[in-house]
C-alpha cells in the first residue's frame, strides 16, 4: 500500500483558481500562495454577510488511542461524499502543528485516499500562519521585558508576569527556563518558561476573531500579569498591541485548499484542544457557511474536550448553530477502551468490544445534551472483523443512532456515501434544535462543575483555596460572563488518562485556573495538562528526510 505522501503526490491537483471558482469566489479575492493555496481577501468575505448560511456538520470523536481515531480523514471523507452526491460542500481544518509532525502523533492532513493537499505544505510551512502567531507572542514577551527593563513605569511584578514565550515544536528543555542572565545589560533574570505555539492565547485570539479591528481588540485586552500592587497589566499598557496586529494581518485571512477529490478545504488556525477551544477559525467557518450549504468541520480529541468546547465556547462567541455532529469510532479504540493493550488491538476481543462501547455510549449522551442529532462513523481498518462493526452498529441502535461503516481511508468519498446520504437527510429536515450547556450568567465555579458532572459524569469538582480564590477573584473583577474552557486528558472522561470506558463517582481536580481575556474564556487547568509537550523516545524527526530526487521522505 503506498503512503500518505505517495497517493498525495500522485492526485490531480487543480490550480487554486478552479477550487474557488466552485464556491463562486473571485479571482481578485484571492491571494495565491504557489499555485494550490491560497487565502482569502477579509474585504470579499466582509461582503458576503449578508448572504445565508449553509448547514454545519460537526466531526468529533470517542475517547482516543494515542495515535488517534481518524476525525480529520473521517472530515474529509465525508466532504468528498457529500460532493459525490452533487452537493455544494466545503471542509474547514485546523492547520498541523509542527510539533505533532516531527513528534509521535503526525501530520493533520488527513490520510490514505481522504486527505488534503498539497499536504507537504500544509503539514510543515503552509503559509506561515504559524510563524506569523509565534512572532506577535514573542513581540510581547520581548517588550514585557523591555518595558520592565527601562524603569518599569507600570510597576509590573517580574515574579507575576505570566506571559511566556512560544516555539512550534516539542521542546522540553524549554518548559521552565531563567531568563536575562548574563549581567545588567541583558536585564534582571527572572523565571519563565516556552509554550508550543498552538497554546499561545494569540492562537486562540486568532481563530475567534472576525475582522481585524476585532482582532486588535481581544489582543489590548490580553493579560500579562500583575503589578506589585495586584492590578492586571494589559499589552494595551505594554503599548504592544497595534504592531502586534500588523505581523497578524496576513494570518488572520482563510488559507484555501482542496482535498485529493477536489473538494474545496478551509485550513486555517489550530488552537490546542486541552488549553484553548481545539477548533479551525471562526472567520474560515462563517466563509464557508456564506460560501456552501454544507460545511464540514471538526474539533479536537474526544468530544467530551472538543465537541464541549466547540459547542460552548466558538458556537457561542460566533453564533453558529450546528445541525448535527458525527462520532468517529474505531474498533480499536474501542477495545482500548474496554482493557486491551495497545499491542493486542489487532487482535479480536469481543469481550473488550462489548465493555468498550459503554465510552461510545457516554459520547454519544453528551451530545444529546446540545440538541444536535447523532450519528457514528465506523472507521474501519484491515483488521476489523465484520462482527466488530455490527456489534458497534448494534449497540448505536439501542440510543436510536446510526452507526455507518466508513471505508474512506481505502476509499476516499465512495466510502462514505452511505453516512453522507444519512447527513443530508438529518440536516435538512431540521431536526436539531441546538443549546448550549450552561448560561453565561451561570456563576463560573458553576459552570465547571456542571461540565465535569454532566459531560465527565464526575461527582464534583475539587480545588484548593488558592484555586477557589483566583474562581471568585475573576468573577469579582467582571469575568463572570465567560465560559469554561476545561483543560484535562483527552484519554479519558476523568483527568486520570488510565481509566477507561465510562468512569463514574470520579471527581475532577483544578489546580490552576488561567484567564485567556483577549480570547474570551477562562482555563481550568485540571490534572498534569501540560503545554510544552515533548518528543517521544523516537521521535517522526528520526525518519524524515530529502531523497536523492529532493523529495522528502518519512512524512507519514
Amino acid at each position: 500500500m503506498k503512503s500518505d505522501i505517495e497517493i498525495a503526490r500522485g492526485a490531480t491537483i487543480k490550480p487554486i483558481q478552479e477550487i474557488g471558482a466552485q464556491l463562486g469566489i473571485e479571482n481578485t479575492a484571492l491571494e495565491p500562495y504557489g499555485h494550490y493555496k491560497a487565502k482569502i481577501d477579509l474585504e470579499y468575505i466582509d461582503s458576503l454577510k449578508d448572504r445565508p448560511d449553509g448547514k454545519l456538520i460537526l466531526v468529533t470523536a470517542m475517547t482516543p488511542t494515542p495515535a488517534g481515531e481518524g476525525k480529520t480523514t473521517t472530515t474529509v471523507g465525508l466532504g468528498d461524499g457529500m460532493r459525490r452526491l452533487g452537493k455544494k460542500t466545503a471542509i474547514c481544518l485546523r492547520e498541523p502543528s509542527l510539533g505533532p509532525c516531527f513528534g509521535m502523533k503526525g501530520g493533520a492532513a488527513g490520510g490514505g485516499f481522504a486527505q488534503i493537499i498539497p499536504m507537504e505544505d500544509i503539514n510543515l510551512h503552509f503559509t506561515g500562519d504559524f510563524h506569523a502567531i509565534s512572532a506577535a507572542h514573542n513581540l510581547l514577551s520581548a517588550m514585557i521585558d523591555n518595558h520592565i527593563y527601562w524603569g518599569n513605569a507600570l510597576q509590573l511584578d517580574a515574579r507575576r508576569v505570566s506571559w511566556k514565550r512560544v516555539v512550534d515544536m516539542n521542546d522540553r528543555a524549554l518548559r521552565d527556563i531563567v531568563a536575562s542572565l548574563g549581567g545588567v545589560a541583558n536585564g534582571f533574570p527572572r523565571q519563565t518558561g516556552f509554550d508550543i505555539t498552538v497554546a499561545s492565547e494569540i492562537m486562540a485570539i486568532l481563530c475567534l476573531s472576525v475582522s481585524l479591528p476585532d482582532l486588535e481588540r481581544r489582543i489590548r485586552r490580553i493579560i500579562v500579569g500583575q503589578s506589585v500592587d495586584r492590578q492586571n497589566v494589559t499589552a494595551e499598557q505594554i503599548k504592544a498591541a497595534g504592531s502586534m496586529t500588523v505581523l497578524l494581518r496576513d494570518a488572520l485571512k482563510p488559507n484555501l485548499v482542496q482535498s485529493l477529490e477536489q473538494t474545496p478545504a478551509f485550513v486555517h488556525g489550530g488552537p490546542f484542544a486541552n488549553i484553548a477551544h481545539g477548533c479551525n477559525s471562526l472567520i474560515a467557518t462563517k466563509t464557508a457557511l456564506k460560501l456552501s450549504d454544507y460545511v464540514i468541520t471538526e474539533a479536537g480529541f474526544g468530544a467530551d474536550l472538543g465537541a464541549e468546547k466547540f459547542f460552548d465556547i466558538k458556537c457561542r462567541k460566533g453564533n453558529l448553530k450546528p445541525d448535527a455532529a458525527v462520532i468517529v469510532a474505531t474498533i480499536k479504540a474501542l477495545k482500548f477502551q474496554g482493557g486491551a493493550k495497545v499491542k493486542e488491538l489487532a487482535q479480536p476481543d469481543m469481550g473488550a468490544l462489548q465493555k468498550g462501547l459503554e465510552n461510545l455510549g457516554q459520547h454519544i449522551r453528551n451530545m444529546g445534551q446540545f440538541g444536535v442529532p447523532v450519528l457514528v462513523a465506523t472507521n474501519r481498518y484491515s483488521s476489523d472483523s465484520d462482527e466488530e462493526v455490527a456489534a458497534v452498529a448494534k449497540y448505536c441502535e439501542s440510543f436510536g443512532v446510526t452507526a455507518h461503516e466508513c471505508n474512506h481511508w481505502a476509499k476516499g468519498g465512495e466510502g462514505t456515501l452511505l453516512l453522507a446520504e444519512d447527513v443530508i437527510q438529518i440536516v435538512d429536515s431540521g431536526a436539531g434544535q441546538f443549546r448550549t450547556l450552561y448560561d453565561d450568567k451561570m456563576q463560573l465555579w458553576d459552570k465547571a462543575r456542571h461540565i465535569a458532572r454532566t459531560i465527565y459524569q464526575a461527582d464534583d469538582i475539587i480545588g484548593d483555596k488558592k484555586v477557589r480564590a483566583q474562581f471568585e477573584a475573576f468573577q469579582a473583577q467582571g469575568f463572570g460572563h465567560l465560559p469554561i474552557c476545561m483543560a484535562k486528558t483527552q484519554y479519558s472522561f476523568s483527568t486520570d488518562p488510565f481509566l477507561k470506558g465510562a468512569p463514574t463517582h470520579h471527581v475532577t481536580p483544578i489546580r490552576e485556573v488561567r484567564l485567556a481575556a483577549g480570547a474570551g474564556f477562562l482555563v481550568a487547568i485540571c490534572g498534569d495538562i501540560m503545554t510544552m509537550p515533548g518528543l517521544p523516545r523516537h521521535p517522526a524527526a528520526e525518519q524524515i528526510d530529502i531523497d536523492e530526487n529532493g523529495e522528502t521522505v518519512g512524512l507519514f
